[in-house]
């Protein structure tokens, strides 16, 4: 019985992953903002993102199953070299530019948990996370790193959300589609933030780094990936319905996630406080080594040195994330106002660019084969290509023509 159940929960490795590194410090802000904003009226916009989240993972999941290629050897292949390229540098950017703020998140949630500076822990986990680069296969130790950090944050939360006790009949009116007055910007930044492409385009390096450790597996095409994105999804759900259940009946307004811990604490007491911390550090942590991995692992990816995740120059890239990201951190306090606009601005073109690619490679029978998109993969991805390409187009206005 114990053998099956390990069993089942390294199928669920890449799927926990990427919910893992998406799950961090901001989005976590974006949706405590939501619930105390607007109560309940926005759970809808979870479910919508995180279908086309699966779509996209899954798509993703099935090209690293049925190819021997990186997905960027493959995109390098069909559009030129400086695409692959292009795409690589652009993903490790965007990457470093926001590892800041998974540092801080650390920071912060171990701070208020100790009443201690900041700065020491954001240099502590960032060490920690760099020595792991040195465990002799780096994929096992990601794979069950993130597997105990998402235990923690559904065990964080789902106490919190037990003793917030919010009312069940509330909370079912919330996944009637509604968009409450001013609540289109930060509904906008949660379908960005949930919907990522880019994790989603990750999925197919940690499915064949996982086939290529264990090949006797190889023939399976089916790694629970979903399973990963259906937990992003039902903690997205519980810390909107925390704010909306606490904070949105005082009026209280959230400007980060620590902010939604000081509020539970005069209701609930110290413990709940600390439970959403704790979950918080997870969150953040969490983010820390998986954003750091998909920057160092893409970039080395598109300069030619190749996808293994255990290669000594894929860890000098990751670890070149993490220490620019505590740098960043620890000098300015937070992610710096450029750096956000910086990164915006490179996402602006990545993202439509990889999410196209990758929609057009998993069509492509001579690629795929029996394991390209069904005909509601289709509907569904080109529908997901449209979000993502009006996500872009609103990113490119705020940026560029306000």
């Amino acid at each position: 019985m114990i053998d099956r159940i390990r069993s089942w929960l390294g199928s669920l490795g890449p799927g926990l992953i990427i919910a893992a590194l998406v799950f961090g410090p901001s989005k976590m802000t974006i949706t405590s903002k939501l619930g105390a904003g607007y109560g309940f009226a926005t759970l809808w916009i979870v479910v919508v993102a995180i279908f086309f989240m699966m779509i996209f993972t899954a798509m993703s999941a099935r090209i690293g199953h049925a190819t021997q290629r990186s997905l960027l050897s493959i995109i390098a292949d069909k559009w030129g070299r400086p695409a692959g390229i292009i795409a690589g540098i652009g993903i490790f950017l965007v990457c470093t530019s926001f590892q800041a703020g998974n540092s801080v998140g650390v920071g912060v949630a171990l701070a208020e948990l100790t009443h201690t500076s900041v700065t020491p822990w954001i240099i502590l986990f960032n060490i920690i996370g760099i020595g792991l680069l040195f465990f002799r296969s780096f994929y096992k130790t990601l794979e069950r790193l993130m597997i105990a950090l998402i235990g923690i944050m559904l065990a964080a939360f789902l106490v919190t959300v037990f003793l917030v006790k919010p009312d069940p009949a509330q909370t079912a009116t919330g996944f009637i589609p509604s968009i409450p007055k001013g609540s289109q910007g930060l509904m906008i930044a949660f379908m960005a933030s949930c919907f990522s492409i880019v994790g989603a385009f990750y999925q197919s390096y940690l499915v064949q780094e996982r086939r290529r450790l264990q090949p006797a597996k190889a023939s399976q095409r089916k790694s629970n990936s979903l399973t990963g994105i259906i937990i992003l999804g039902f903690m997205s759900a519980i810390v909107m319905i925390c704010a909306a259940a606490v904070l949105h009946p005082q009026g209280i307004r959230v400007n980060t996630a620590t902010d939604m811990s000081k509020a539970l604490e005069p209701l609930f007491g110290r413990y709940a406080s600390g439970l959403f911390l704790t979950g918080l550090f997870a969150a953040s942590f969490s983010s820390i080594v998986g954003n750091a991995s998909v920057g160092g692992i893409l970039l080395g990816d598109a300069l030619g040195f190749g996808s293994d995740f255990s290669a000594r120059k894929t860890r000098l890239f990751i670890a070149l994330v993490m220490i620019a990201g505590a740098v960043i951190a620890i000098a300015f306090g937070r992610l710096p106002l450029e750096l956000i606009v910086f990164a915006q601005s490179v996402t602006i073109f990545i993202v439509p660019f990889i999410g196209i690619a990758m929609y057009l490679i998993a069509n492509n029978e001579k690629i795929m084969g029996e394991a390209k998109n069904s005909g509601f993969v289709r509907i569904a991805g080109a529908l997901g290509l449209l979000v993502i390409i009006f996500l872009a187009a609103v990113n490119f206005k705020d940026l560029f023509l306000k």
